[in-house]
């Protein structure tokens, strides 16, 4: 059954994705030939009015094909498309919003999903601020000088990246790779501005890295139909800080024994779906979300990357050199083929060697 619920997962993240493509392109009148849910070949196909909509037989994924774009119009030469409905024939600011359409599905997907599995739980436990509720005796923490009731303003490490945490769970993120090395702690202490560099210790009974600190007990908010959304969205935006703090990592060459691909996923999937339905759901909001923040990477085959692109055509009044965009093109699928393939190397060592 894993299989099943691995290629489910996969193909309605994927599909909502191409669906929001698909409703801007209509909304702004782009000649959509396709919407397909799956690849490969046809097994049903029924047309609704202008667009055909397809079950093909993989179950993997989807795609929508619009006039304009290369592979839609050299998959349907002989279909006419009236003048001024191709993608390329709207002005910039309509190609932006289509293009950001399939990651605000994603975003709204997982959105929806975070709040429903809130709602189901009944409660939900809110991070406690960025203040310091106990120091351990004896810790590095207690040495440097931290106070119970000290707010920490700001974490900077020893490659130069920092914290401005809001909550503990904030600080926990940013640290949680990089324990083990000095930070400087910048803290508020009745008004006043401190620092202190600290070190942390090793702790054999928790096989981690501490300074000794312990923040506030959680509060604990008990969830209905109505509030469910607003702490959906609160959990949305913590998974998304620690999605796009291990993203600036990875551009420090931290991290990418952490990355996981199509093997790693169908691992998770496996474990989520043990653990019951309702996990099953948070880990495909959780993807859901990931790949929305994904796509919005500056890479010209990403919907981020050709955002980029549409602004630069849009400032310089003409398009971009055929050339210099299939250069781009290429490049960015031999940095993504490379990727994918120390990914999967990474996943496979994992469960090799553990």
């Amino acid at each position: 059954m894993t299989i099943i619920y691995f290629l489910l997962l996969l193909t309605v993240i994927v599909c909502i994705h191409e669906f929001g493509h698909l409703i801007a392109a209509k909304i702004f009148g782009v000649y959509c030939y396709e919407y397909s849910f799956g690849m490969g070949p046809a097994l049903v196909q029924k047309r609704f009015g202008e667009t055909i909509y397809s079950l093909r037989a993989v179950p993997i994924g989807g795609f929508v094909s619009l006039a304009g774009e290369k592979d839609g119009d050299e998959t349907y030469p002989d279909v006419h498309v009236p003048e001024g409905r191709r993608l390329t024939d709207q002005k910039p600011w309509k190609r932006i919003i289509i293009l950001l359409a399939g990651v605000t599905m994603n975003f709204l997907l997982a959105w929806v999903l975070f709040s429903l599995t809130i709602l189901s739980q009944g409660q939900y436990a809110v991070s406690p601020k960025a203040v310091i509720a106990e120091v351990v005796a004896g810790s590095p923490a207690e040495q440097a000088g931290l106070l119970p009731g000290d707010k920490v303003l700001q974490i900077t490490r020893e490659d130069g990246s920092s914290v401005k945490p809001e909550t503990y769970f904030d600080m926990q993120v940013f640290l949680a790779d990089a324990a083990d090395q000095p930070a400087r702690y910048r803290i508020s202490r009745n008004g006043e501005e401190l620092s202190f560099e600290i070190a942390a210790a090793y702790d054999a009974e928790s096989d981690r890295y501490l300074i000794g600190i312990v923040g506030s007990s959680p509060e604990v908010i008990q969830v209905n139909a109505l509030n469910c959304w607003k702490y959906g969205a609160v959990e949305m935006r913590s998974i998304a800080g620690m999605m796009l703090t291990t993203i600036k990592r990875l551009f420090t060459g931290r991290g990418l024994d952490q990355l996981s691909g199509p093997v790693g996923i169908y691992n998770v999937t496996e474990q989520y779906v043990s653990l019951g339905f309702s996990y099953y759901i948070l880990l495909m909001a959780e993807l859901s979300l990931n790949v929305g923040i994904f796509n919005l990477l500056p890479l010209p085959v990403l919907d981020g990357g050709q955002v980029i692109l549409t602004i630069g055509e849009w400032i310089a009044g003409k398009p971009l050199n055929e050339k210099v965009r299939y250069a781009l093109m290429i490049g960015c699928w031999v940095i993504l083929l490379a990727l994918m393939v120390f990914v999967t190397w990474n996943d496979i060592s994992r469960l090799v060697f553990g």
